[in-house]
């Protein structure tokens, strides 16, 4: 089971994901989220605890300068792309930045599942999130699940995370409904909007583990 804990913004909630065994680590390069931050936070928060969870940052629709000033000032492992990125501009990052790229998808309903093929050989990761809701100012991170069985005993072309509406009390329901092989979360172990509990990090990736 892997276990990515997205939207970091301080030491305190990188640490306890860390030492709680998260899988990855999500850092949002999204001005309009409340959990973005700018590549010299990224790479003083990144350098303030070495090793450990590889580092994922997360996109939407950005242009090469913006994906060029962050995997310049910090060592990123995997590159999300959460917007409207079609495959061929998927394949062109990742030909461009030589980094796994990691697609994020909206799911509603089982026609958005056959969207996946499309990516299969521009991409080496996907992320199902929840679709967003029409007029919904976030792609993601809206705190809102899909129908977890809409995945069940469907192969899908790539290695996957579920995401959408998860928390330390739904995980082991989320795994055993949709048979996910990996989990993301961010709104799921906050406090408060963008500020991320470490009890709450810890709670998480131990029941997904349990499951």
């Amino acid at each position: 089971m892997r276990v990515k804990i997205c939207g970091l913004k301080d030491p305190a909630g990188l640490e306890a994901a860390a030492r709680a065994g998260a899988d990855y680590v999500g850092l949002v390069f999204f001005p309009p989220s409340p959990r973005a931050v700018t590549p010299a936070e990224a790479a003083a928060l990144s350098a303030a605890l070495p090793g450990g969870p590889q580092r994922v940052g997360l996109f939407v629709d950005a242009d090469d300068a913006l994906l060029e000033a962050v995997t310049g000032a910090l060592a990123l492992d995997v590159l999300q792309l959460h917007g409207a990125e079609s495959p061929a501009r998927c394949a062109a990052v990742r030909r461009r930045f030589g980094l796994p790229v990691m697609k994020a998808l909206g799911i509603a309903t089982p026609a958005d599942l056959d969207a996946l093929a499309a990516y299969a050989e521009a991409v080496d990761l996907f992320l199902l999130d929840a679709k967003a809701p029409p007029g919904a100012p976030l792609p993601g991170g809206n705190a809102a699940p899909f129908d977890w069985t809409l995945t069940a005993g469907r192969r899908l072309p790539r290695p996957w995370l579920l995401a959408g509406g998860l928390t330390p009390g739904n995980v082991a329901q989320a795994i055993a409904a949709s048979g996910a092989p990996g989990v993301d979360v961010s709104s799921g172990v906050e406090r408060a909007r963008g500020v991320k509990d470490p009890a709450l990090i810890a709670a998480f990736i131990s029941a997904a583990r349990a499951a």
